[in-house]
């Protein structure tokens, strides 16, 4: 694991614990020399954990698309950085350069991203480790929804299993870096499944 994504939010949310969450796991990728693929911008928790990379010594990509470099969202001191045309392409870029996921809270862009990133894992169009660092229990209702898809047959324990959740940065990475893809089908009682 030499990168990761992070999705996040373009806002800081209620609690200061958000902003301290998202530094703290910004200086411990930059402490184990992982490199921040991101979404580009300086706004809200993205800005922080590319901060946090950055005054720590580490390397941050970031990938934004035109509309919001048109609109002069692009954080100012990246190491590099891709302009992508649509949302879409953005994040299309955002897989190709890292080599795992996490979900730091935020809104709906952030979910959208999660869910893509595990779903081509489910499907083996990548085998890339996803997780959330879930900071305040913010994803307590996503560890509740992927529960009651498992109790209701429309997801193996396996799949549910392949989104890491942690609330502690180090422990979020280690899990990451030890991840394995599953190694069932998608498919629940039925044929040729």
């Amino acid at each position: 694991m030499h990168s990761v994504a992070v999705f996040c939010g373009s806002n800081f949310g209620v609690s200061p614990a958000y902003a301290e969450g998202a530094a703290a796991l910004g200086r411990a990728m930059a402490g184990r020399g992982l490199r921040l693929v991101y979404g580009g911008t300086s706004k809200g928790l993205m800005g922080v954990v590319a901060d946090a990379v950055l005054d720590a010594g580490g390397e941050v990509t970031g990938v934004i698309n035109e509309r919001l470099h048109a609109r002069g969202h692009l954080h100012p001191r990246l190491s590099a950085h891709e302009v992508a045309a649509t949302l879409s392409q953005r994040k299309m870029r955002m897989a190709a350069l890292a080599d795992a996921f996490i979900a730091l809270p935020g809104g709906l862009g952030t979910f959208e991203e999660l869910f893509e990133a595990a779903t081509l894992t489910q499907l083996g169009e990548h085998t890339k480790a996803c997780g959330v660092l879930n900071l305040r229990g913010y994803f307590e209702p996503l560890r509740a929804m992927l529960d009651h898809a498992v109790a209701e047959g429309f997801m193996k324990a396996e799949h549910r299993d392949m989104v890491v959740i942690e609330s502690d940065p180090q422990r979020l990475l280690d899990a990451l870096a030890a991840w394995q893809a599953p190694s069932v089908t998608k498919w629940i009682g039925q044929p040729g499944a």
